[in-house]
């Protein structure tokens, strides 16, 4: 199995004690597919400040491939996290390089290798999605909670798997799934926090409970729900066994400070 994501990463800076961790949603669910089994690529760019150097080697140590992870002059991305209670809030965002980012022709041929591809709605990747499905690629996209981002409308033709954040099941979410399906996803699917999961594939919903356990920190949940989930399709499962995986994937990544 092989997939690549593209697009953004940061550096998550936790606020009450200084410390930073590697994070941004494609990095993440590179992360977490790789240590379910898969081969995995992430495209980006980094600064050439000592985040940078530190991004890169934390991604290349987990295995993950980094060919077309690319040093630019500036700052790398920073994002600001305040803990309440075990759940993290985030504060300030500071692009950096990544506000710039583009891929090459070459990046793209070599994206074509792969049997999927993701990225988020931060990431500057969306315009390539028309040449990714063009091109016979799987594709997945986190719209996070940006539910009413004009990318719900325009990217969904390319999107076979679109995730969304959302707090409940309930009529404006089902709602919400139903468009994508209908705007040509294949499987569309909400994380729903401590309410579970929910997809739709056009005939019926699919409904899933979370992983009871010891809550540290919520940071990177979604994340390794889609990377669960994304893992379980390409693999071929049924869609409940995928939103299991990723209940199950996401219950790992809270027991601990960090994304990863």
């Amino acid at each position: 199995m092989r997939i690549v994501t593209v697009g953004d990463n940061c550096m998550d800076v936790y606020l009450a004690t200084g410390k930073a961790y590697p994070g941004g949603n494609p990095v993440n669910v590179a992360v977490y597919l790789q240590a379910l089994g898969a081969e995995t690529a992430y495209i980006g760019w980094v600064g050439d400040d000592a985040y940078g150097e530190i991004m890169i080697e934390a991604i290349r140590g987990k295995g993950i491939n980094t060919s077309h992870m690319l040093r630019k002059a500036g700052n790398t991305a920073v994002t600001d996290v305040e803990m309440v209670g075990n759940d993290r809030k985030f504060g300030d965002y500071d692009e950096g390089v990544m506000a710039a980012f583009s891929l090459t022709a070459e990046e793209i041929e070599f994206v074509q290798g792969f049997q999927l591809v993701h990225a988020g709605i931060w990431g500057h990747a969306d315009s390539y999605y028309p040449s990714f499905k063009k091109r016979g690629l799987l594709t997945s996209f986190d719209f996070s909670d940006h539910l009413d981002s004009e990318l719900v409308q325009t990217l969904m033709p390319y999107v076979d798997f679109p995730f969304f954040s959302y707090s409940q099941d309930d009529a404006y979410i089902r709602g919400l799934l139903r468009e994508a399906k209908q705007r040509g996803a294949k499987v569309a699917v909400a994380t729903l926090g401590e309410n579970g999961s929910l997809a739709f594939d056009g005939e019926q919903f699919y409904r899933q409970g979370i992983v009871e356990v010891n809550v540290i920190d919520t940071m990177g949940a979604g994340d390794s729900f889609i990377a669960g989930f994304v893992y379980g399709t390409v693999e071929g499962r049924s869609i409940q066994n995928c939103l299991a995986l990723g209940a199950q994937t996401a219950a790992k990544t809270i027991g601990y400070f960090g994304a990863w």
